[in-house]
């Protein structure tokens, strides 16, 4: 699929995009550009490849004439460039909004303007029954994907997304805070203990994204399954794993947080294809009809239960140290 093609990755200086990039350039694929507004980030990443099937194109998806230029000649994109971190989002909500939604409007219809054949954008758990800022704004960034799915003339650019759960030592995420913390023989700083989290490698998340790219159709969201586990277990977890002995201090949730992760809801999962490791959920695709919004009601959707981080196969401590021990952030840090 990806022989003697191009691929752009937006926010393609991010863990995500870092790791999207390093399974890509395993391919015989002819050129990925990364393109995003950090230009230390693209300079250390250059003299790190030096490959010269990578270009770096520095720009802003909020700014539409930058992402139409870096996207002539691209046959497929992944739009991973968002504000994510919970806490910045809940205090800078408008910008969120920018980058989140307007950036992928941006960034979706400059695909379409350039002929490209595909483009997935990348989504989070956070979007399912948002509470805060950040979740909000990807939920918005979802409605607008499919609902520019609905109007490109004959297919010609197809819009896909993912949505996916933690992906474990990313950066700004808990994992290198707790190895920081017992490094520094400080207490590990748990939220609630009791509230559970997703755990996806970022080599799982990379697998959604290609298994999206191979499989989309028009407005098409895909979700793969993972196990999940307490924050108070994954904080023991690595407690063991270290030989460490610090305090678990109990700080409290922060602005914006949620006790479980969803990533299905229950009316998703109502049209939920089961497809063995990953779920697709269709757009629907219901017109303005409005009669049909009231007179083509579900009789089932009450008994169903949405997918999420409570009711996942949650982790015992072996497997979870296992799953730990397999990261290559933890080995290195070992």
């Amino acid at each position: 699929m990806f022989k003697d093609k191009t691929l752009l990755i937006t926010g393609g200086t991010g863990s995500f995009g870092n790791a999207v990039l390093n399974r890509f350039l395993e391919t015989n694929i002819k050129e990925i550009r990364i393109f995003s507004r950090d230009e230390k980030k693209q300079d250390d990443m250059r003299n790190q490849l030096k490959n010269e099937k990578v270009k770096f194109y520095i720009g802003d998806v909020r700014d539409y004439n930058s992402i139409a230029k870096a996207m002539q000649g691209v046959d497929y994109v992944f739009h991973a460039a968002a504000l994510k971190q919970v806490p910045s989002c809940e205090f800078f909500p408008l910008e969120a909004t920018k980058t989140n939604v307007f950036g992928t409007q941006n960034t979706i219809d400059a695909a379409v303007a350039n002929n490209v054949k595909r483009i997935i954008c990348l989504s989070t758990d956070k979007a399912a029954y948002p509470i805060n800022a950040m979740g909000i704004s990807k939920a918005l960034m979802e409605k607008v994907a499919v609902a520019a799915s609905r109007n490109i003339p004959n297919d010609n650019t197809i819009v896909c997304l993912t949505r996916y759960g933690n992906v474990m030592a990313s950066r700004g995420s808990v994992i290198p805070l707790f190895v920081k913390q017992i490094k520094e023989n400080a207490p590990l700083t748990v939220t609630d203990p009791n509230m559970t989290r997703f755990l996806m490698s970022l080599e799982d998340a990379v697998d959604l994204v290609i298994f999206a790219f191979l499989n989309g159709n028009q407005g098409d969201l895909f979700v793969n399954k993972a196990p999940a586990s307490t924050i108070g277990d994954l904080a023991q977890a690595l407690k063991d794993i270290y030989k460490a002995n610090n305090e678990i201090k109990v700080i409290g949730t922060r602005h914006g947080e949620k006790l479980y992760e969803t990533l299905c809801t229950r009316e998703e999962m109502q049209k939920a294809e089961d497809m063995g490791e990953f779920y697709r959920i269709p757009a629907d695709n219901r017109d303005l009809n409005y009669s049909r919004y009231f007179s083509e009601g579900e009789t089932d959707t009450s008994v169903i239960e949405d997918y999420h981080s409570h009711n996942t196969e949650q982790l015992t401590n072996s497997a979870l140290k296992e799953t730990l021990l397999n990261l290559n952030y933890i080995k290195e840090n070992l």
